[in-house]
C-alpha cells in the first residue's frame, strides 16, 4: 500500500457546516462557512474564517457579532443555496424560508429553525490571505428544547447535524464511540450504545 503526493490544499475533511447569520432584524444575511471551529476553552472562543468580497465579511467588519446556527438533515438545502447565492442579490431569509429570531444579546437575527445557535461578539480579526478569520467569544447558546434530556444535558444523537466534505455533505452517521471510551472498557462502551 503506497500514498500519493498531492499540492497542498484545504483537505481538513470532514469540517462542521454552519449558517452565520449577521446584521440585525431588518437588514440580515446569511453566509454559509465550512471553515468554523473551535479555538479556546475559557473563555469559549470560536473562528469563522469568510472572504473579504463577501457581504457577510463586510457586515461583520462593521457590526464585530454575529450568530452560529448549526446545520441539520432539515435546514441543509438552505445551507447550500445561502452558500452559493449572494446576499447583495437575494433576500436569503425570504428566499429559503427560513425564521429570523431575536438574539438575547446581540443584533444579528438568529435561524429558528437551526438546533443551536450562538451568540457571538468578535474579539479579533487575522488577515490571512484569501479570508479573515473572526476570532469571537460565544456570548450565549440557545438549544431546541427537544434535544434536552431528563439530566438537562444536551442530546446531540436527536439534532441530525450535517457535515461538509470536500465539496458535499454528510449526515454525521452512526455513533462508534465516547470520549475515554477507549480505556473505560467494553462494558462501559454498549452500555452507551443502548442508549
Amino acid at each position: 500500500m503506497g500514498k500519493t503526493d498531492i499540492k497542498p490544499s484545504t483537505m481538513l475533511n470532514p469540517v462542521p457546516v454552519v449558517m452565520v447569520s449577521c446584521g440585525d432584524m431588518e437588514n440580515s444575511n446569511i453566509v454559509t462557512i465550512a471553515w468554523a471551529g473551535t479555538v479556546n476553552s475559557e473563555p469559549p472562543l470560536v473562528s469563522v474564517s469568510i472572504r473579504k468580497s463577501r457581504l457577510s465579511h463586510e457586515i461583520i467588519s462593521r457590526t464585530g457579532e454575529f450568530v452560529i446556527n448549526l446545520v441539520n438533515n432539515k435546514t441543509v438545502k438552505a445551507c447550500d443555496f445561502c452558500g452559493v447565492k449572494s446576499g447583495r442579490d437575494f433576500d436569503k431569509f425570504k428566499e429559503t424560508k427560513l425564521t429570523k429570531i431575536k438574539a438575547d444579546l446581540i443584533d444579528a437575527p438568529m435561524i429558528e429553525e437551526c438546533p443551536v445557535n450562538m451568540e457571538c461578539k468578535v474579539k479579533k480579526v487575522l488577515e490571512l490571505g484569501s479570508h479573515d478569520m473572526f476570532i469571537a467569544e460565544i456570548l450565549k447558546i440557545h438549544v431546541d428544547d427537544s434535544l434536552m434530556d431528563e439530566k438537562g444535558a444536551i442530546d446531540f444523537s436527536k439534532a441530525n447535524l450535517v457535515a461538509y466534505s470536500h465539496g458535499e455533505y454528510y449526515d454525521l452517521g452512526k455513533f462508534e464511540g465516547f470520549f475515554g471510551y477507549s480505556i473505560a472498557g467494553e462494558d462501559a462502551l454498549k452500555r452507551r450504545m443502548k442508549k
